[in-house]
């Protein structure tokens, strides 16, 4: 392959590209129509078996995105190897694109809302379970950043597979909004329909003020006496399990 000098064209765009992190990031980014202007491998003949193995729709653009380069360049690149060492750079999707996304009505699948989260991996696995549910889109409120290089790690680059953005609580998009809460009716008794908004508040403080006073609902998972809680990516993949069946069990 020819063109530019990857290392060099990597630098230049670092700043405000998304870093998708390891061969999985780049296989997902690449199948939900991500563009990627430069990719590199430390052994470019193995990340294309790879994909021969697990991602044979996208081996041949794979083949025509990567280029080999040495190990020393490729960790140069990145805060920390991934164990494939593969790297690319992607272009974030338009603001307005996503958010036309969210807004649009009338919606087949939920919008998932973390309000306040702290946890960059938290975030990154949320965004994958609202992937792979196929929910309309991925909201945080407050100072996370969801397109964060860990977050795209911990969603394996599947940001490019829903709407993900950040909003302050008056921007959420229209709908009844079912926000998770410990003293809120068992969510077994509750059916939630495809237009909703589900919050689900901080790992460490809960639903903040401006959010609980915007909920039309508030459910509850069923848990086990004198268990504290779920983790955020357990409580939201539970949540949408129970939208997923389409009722009240």
């Amino acid at each position: 392959m020819t063109g530019p000098d990857p290392v060099s064209l990597w630098r230049r765009l670092a700043d405000t590209s998304v870093l998708l992190d390891g061969f999985h990031a780049l296989k997902h980014a690449v199948r939900f129509g991500a563009e990627v202007p430069v990719a590199v491998a430390v052994d470019r003949g193995a990340a294309l078996a790879l994909a021969e193995e697990l991602a044979p729709d996208v081996r041949d653009t794979l083949d025509a995105l990567l280029v080999q380069v040495p190990e020393s360049a490729y960790a140069s690149l990145v805060p920390r190897p991934h164990p494939t060492a593969v790297a690319a750079l992607a272009v974030r999707p338009p603001r307005a694109a996503s958010l036309e996304r969210l807004a649009h009505t009338p919606r087949a699948a939920p919008v998932v809302v973390l309000d306040n989260p702290r946890n960059l991996g938290n975030a990154g696995a949320v965004i994958r379970l609202a992937a792979g549910f196929g929910a309309t889109g991925v909201v945080t409120t407050g100072t996370l950043d969801p397109w964060h290089p860990t977050v795209v790690r911990g969603g394996a680059g599947l940001h490019f597979a829903t709407a993900v953005e950040r909003l302050t609580v008056a921007e959420l998009p229209a709908g009844p909004v079912f926000a998770l809460d410990p003293e809120g009716d068992d969510i077994r008794g509750v059916k939630l329909p495809d237009d909703a908004v589900l919050a689900f508040g901080s790992e460490r403080s809960g639903l903040s003020p401006e959010l609980r006073a915007r909920a039309d609902h508030l459910v509850s998972l069923p848990m086990r006496p004198q268990v504290s809680s779920y983790n955020l990516a357990t409580s939201v993949a539970m949540t949408l399990y129970h939208w997923s069946l389409g009722g009240t069990v």
